[in-house]
């Protein structure tokens, strides 16, 4: 029996590590492209149906503790957040560095999948491992609509402090003095 370059008796097969960066993937890079998190992050509505319907896994984390609600909260997908939420998703399931789907929506500035978010039970108050809410979340990119959704559902949250000691309004850019000072108060 002959064997070609690279392959052994035993039928295995030895891989080298490509010399063009560009072509090598991490096996953790391919499951991310199989799995359902890379059809949530890319809007592919069917592909998410085909996965939750074949494995029924919404809350499947990858490595790093993103599930596909929070790809798809981050990148604007209603369609895809209801369809999971309605398939047994969490809105309240934390990443590594413990932001929520809600952190993710707020952050983007997604005011619709917020209030959908909300309107499933995400807890508004929690908070990732910099202290931030969602609130602080929307106010460091100047979301003002989202801002005050989450304000008129929960007041109390304008005084909340992150780790550093900041309130929302403390981290809104200084070109939305409006927003600054509605979350403050002043």
């Amino acid at each position: 029996m002959t064997w070609s370059p690279g392959h052994h008796e035993d039928g295995t097969c030895s891989c080298h590590p490509s010399s063009v960066q560009s072509v090598h993937q991490t096996l953790d890079e391919m499951d991310f492209e199989r799995g359902i998190w890379n059809a949530a992050l890319n809007g592919d509505l069917e592909g998410v149906k085909r996965h939750i319907l074949r494995y029924g896994k919404p809350n499947e984390p990858d490595p790093f503790g993103y599930t596909a609600l929070h790809y798809a909260s981050r990148n604007g997908h209603y369609d895809i957040c209801h369809f999971l939420l309605e398939h047994g998703a969490s809105c309240n399931v934390r990443t590594h560095g413990g932001a929520s789907p809600l952190h993710r929506a707020a952050f983007c500035g997604h005011t619709a999948i917020a209030q959908l978010l909300l309107d499933h039970g995400a807890d508004p108050a929690a908070t990732d491992d910099d202290g931030k809410t969602c609130l602080h979340k929307a106010a460091e990119n100047g979301h003002q609509e989202l801002c005050e959704l989450i304000l008129e559902r929960h007041p109390q949250l304008r005084h909340m402090q992150d780790n550093s000691q900041r309130r929302a309004g403390d981290l809104v850019p200084a070109k939305n003095e409006g927003l600054r000072r509605k979350l403050l108060d002043l």
